[in-house]
């Protein structure tokens, strides 16, 4: 049994979709959640639903391309729920439109958020678990960063940064007993992805209909990737690092 009372977790971009089912199971298993997310309003009321629910959670709004706003995202968490021990990484960001109809204003946008966001996090939160000697970080990246995803040429590239990232970061912070993991989820409905079908046909076409073709004929849930970001934030994970996890019923096998 996963237990994980005590520890203090931040997820960016927990107020919807697989951030939020993140948050509800941490929140679940003990941990004191902090929800780290540009949409105010709605992290709210997600922190304010976990502590209904007997947990312990705070909302900070925190727009994560900025270092300034997640280093003053980080002293609140200390102050109010003490130094972190978990981080998931699971704020992004993507529109589907194949490559050479993209911008360089696009580019950046999808960098900044997929793969600077996770820089930035990263940077504000790793030396307090160089100084505990512990900690768990957990990047969210994608299966597209692992065999690519027709539309989602810069998101894959930001993403693969993501993994690459992770695997050095691993080696780095092995001497502190920080384990460092990618979990690369496959298509699953959120927000967000709802949000890329309704405004492009481009979208819709490719989205659609992906459950026949994955082999468990479902598309994931916010749950299927929280269970896997739980046991890497666990002790029972702590011999492991460096790995990347595809929860993608098996839509990819390499």
């Amino acid at each position: 049994m996963i237990n994980l009372t005590g520890k203090t977790a931040v997820v960016t971009g927990g107020a919807r979709g697989i951030g939020k089912g993140i948050a509800e199971k941490l929140a679940t298993l003990g941990a004191r959640v902090a929800i780290a997310d540009l949409l105010k309003e709605e992290a709210e009321a997600e922190a304010d639903a976990i502590k209904k629910s007997g947990g312990f959670a705070l909302a900070v709004q925190t727009d994560i391309t900025d270092l300034k706003s997640v280093t003053a995202m980080v002293e609140t968490v200390k102050s109010q729920s003490g130094p972190v021990d978990i981080l998931v990484n699971n704020a992004g960001w993507d529109r589907m439109k194949p490559f050479l109809s993209t911008t360089p204003e696009f580019w950046n946008r999808v960098i900044d958020i997929n793969f600077k966001g996770v820089l930035n996090t990263v940077y504000a939160v790793a030396p307090g678990m160089v100084a505990q000697n512990s900690g768990r970080i957990i990047n969210i990246a994608s299966d597209a960063a692992r065999v690519g995803s027709m539309g989602e040429s810069v998101y894959s590239g930001a993403k693969g940064a993501v993994v690459s990232f992770s695997k050095t970061l691993a080696r780095e912070l092995a001497r502190n007993q920080i384990t460092v993991n990618v979990v690369c989820p496959g298509p699953t409905p959120t927000p967000l992805l709802e949000d890329m079908k309704a405004e492009d046909g481009f979208a819709a076409k490719v989205l659609n209909g992906m459950d026949r073709i994955i082999p468990l004929k479902r598309l994931g849930t916010p749950d299927d990737i929280a269970h896997a970001v739980a046991f890497f934030a666990s002790e029972q994970a702590g011999f492991i690092t460096g790995q990347v996890l595809s929860v993608s019923g098996g839509l990819t096998m390499c």
